[in-house]
């Protein structure tokens, strides 16, 4: 703990002068914690405003803005706020662009709106920079230009809506709708997915192992969610094929087969307009509208996005929270 002397007061009860002190922050050695010291009282910070969260700082921010733009501007930066939700927690001076661009390609929104979403980030941030809430501005890097030319509409269509997921439950006693289940309810690549194999597979505690991924970040233990962890038990029970899914001779999936074979004609027979990679993004989208928290995220998708050094160090998330994560969709 790092504090600072506030001032004394007398305590009549032990007959003595008493301390008057307040937190800076915290620090995991003697020798960073001198440093914090230092730097603080070389340039010092309202340490209650050093604690304003993302969320705060959005709602001290429209106090003073909305009454003064029209119903439409409001009503486009409370939408756009509403994709945020994995940031509505963190301290606002601890954000950093990664958060900020996590948020921006999960969203699933198209240009025009995009750019609405840059705007309120670089509105807060202009409002938090005021009143000393940070340092830095992140929102003028935010990259929103790989998304300018991309046709809307099929941005759109990239995720599937909750109708489709909807009439996907409708088809759960078919196990090759299943599988479009399985992929939806767990953000796995299909590659990742049809590789798989039993012995990977912990139906008690549920979850997987990937061991194979074409990240670093794709090595990880996937969560199985309550309502399709019956779908996992059936198709591991359902042959001797050491894969957990196998085609109907029960043979290992080869990409191209499952495709050509198995997931056009299942689009195809319900009139829907998909690719496999689509239920990862779906995935990814729900997490982050469920208000999940970014990291964990991260983890159950093996997100090839940067990520922080304390993400990167602390992988010690456990199963169970895993799990609870992935039942929020």
């Amino acid at each position: 703990m790092v504090r600072k002397t506030a001032g004394w007061h007398y305590d009549e009860k032990k007959d003595k002068m008493i301390q008057d002190y307040f937190i800076i922050g915290y620090a995991a050695t003697k020798t960073e914690g001198l440093q914090m010291l230092a730097e603080f009282n070389k340039n010092p910070f309202d340490t209650k405003s050093a604690k304003t969260t993302f969320q705060e700082v959005y709602e001290q921010w429209s106090k003073g803005k909305f009454p003064t733009i029209s119903k439409s501007n409001v009503k486009g930066y409370e939408a756009s706020y509403k994709v945020c939700g994995t940031l509505y927690n963190k301290v606002f001076r601890d954000i950093k662009l990664v958060d900020l661009q996590f948020v921006v390609d999960t969203c699933g929104k198209n240009y025009p709106t995009l750019k609405k979403l840059k705007g309120l980030f670089s509105q807060l941030y202009d409002y938090a920079m005021k009143n000393d809430l940070c340092n830095k501005d992140y929102s003028e890097f935010v990259d929103i230009a790989r998304y300018k030319d991309k046709n809307p509409d099929k941005r759109d269509r990239s995720k599937f809506t909750k109708d489709e997921i909807s009439r996907l439950w409708q088809l759960k006693e078919d196990p090759y709708y299943q599988i479009v289940l399985m992929l939806i309810y767990s953000g796995c690549r299909i590659s990742e997915f049809l590789d798989l194999k039993k012995g990977n597979v912990h139906l008690e505690e549920q979850y997987f192992d990937v061991l194979a991924s074409k990240t670093e970040n794709g090595i990880r233990k996937v969560p199985i969610a309550d309502k399709v962890l019956p779908f996992y038990r059936a198709w591991y029970e359902s042959s001797e094929c050491e894969y957990l899914l196998h085609t109907e001779n029960q043979k290992h999936f080869i990409y191209r087969n499952y495709y050509d074979s198995y997931w056009l004609p299942l689009m195809e027979q319900i009139g829907f307009d998909h690719t496999p990679h689509d239920t990862r993004h779906t995935c990814i989208s729900m997490l982050a509208e469920a208000h999940v928290d970014q990291t964990m995220i991260k983890k159950i998708a093996g997100h090839s996005g940067a990520m922080t050094l304390t993400e990167r160090v602390y992988t010690h998330l456990d199963i169970e929270a895993l799990v609870q994560a992935i039942n929020k969709i």
